[in-house]
């Protein structure tokens, strides 16, 4: 049966926070919002959850996870990214965006794309997530909590324990999650590639929905 918190939005109780960390660090599964969607959260030296978010998902080993970062700083311990990424990601974090980038050594082999040694990276902005960043003192890996043969990301915390109640650990709930998950964008090549497009804003990157 998974646990549920209900946490403040904008200020998370840090005893709650604390467990949930502790619940990760215990190799525990969490659903959690995000300034998207709800995701899927886990440590990510965790190869045994890892796999238990491919079973609910049902993707296989080609599917990018995301490494939810808590600042460019640590982005750039996880990926190798040049001057003019840089500048692109600095205009546009935090915010609801997931960047394809070549992964750096740092990271375990498991949790790059098999052929292209790349994977996703983000800075969300919500103050959960932050203040969970901050408790793990590390990275979170994610997936956006979508469950097979559907077309939109769940969005109610209930819902998802209800759904979910023996497959995930804690259930964060935070207020309102939109249904919109992040705008995937490629800076892996010479110039963005629009990979989905999401909530987040496609001006920056000179691109346009399709």
């Amino acid at each position: 049966m998974a646990q549920f918190f209900s946490v403040h939005p904008e200020q998370p109780q840090p005893r709650l926070i604390a467990q949930a960390a502790q619940i990760m660090r215990n190799g525990g599964l969490v659903a959690l919002p995000t300034d998207s969607a709800y995701a899927l959260a886990c440590t990510m030296g965790d190869a045994d959850v890892l796999e238990r978010i491919r079973r609910i998902r049902q993707v296989d080993a080609r599917h990018h996870f995301t490494l939810v970062c808590r600042d460019l700083s640590e982005i750039a311990t996880y990926a190798r990214v040049d001057n003019t990424q840089y500048r692109l990601l600095k205009a546009t974090t935090p915010g609801p965006y997931t960047f394809i980038l070549e992964g750096t050594k740092e990271l375990p082999r498991r949790l790059l794309h098999p052929k292209r040694k790349t994977i996703g990276l983000r800075v969300p902005q919500h103050a959960v997530v932050s203040a969970l960043l901050a408790e793990l003192d590390e990275p979170m890996l994610t997936s956006t909590l979508l469950l097979p043969g559907e077309d939109l990301p769940l969005t109610d915390p209930e819902e998802i324990r209800e759904r979910l109640e023996k497959q995930v650990d804690l259930v964060i709930e935070a207020g309102f999650c939109g249904p919109e998950a992040t705008t995937v964008i490629d800076l892996t090549g010479g110039s963005p590639v629009l990979v989905r497009a999401g909530r987040g804003d496609l001006s920056p990157f000179g691109l346009e929905a399709e």
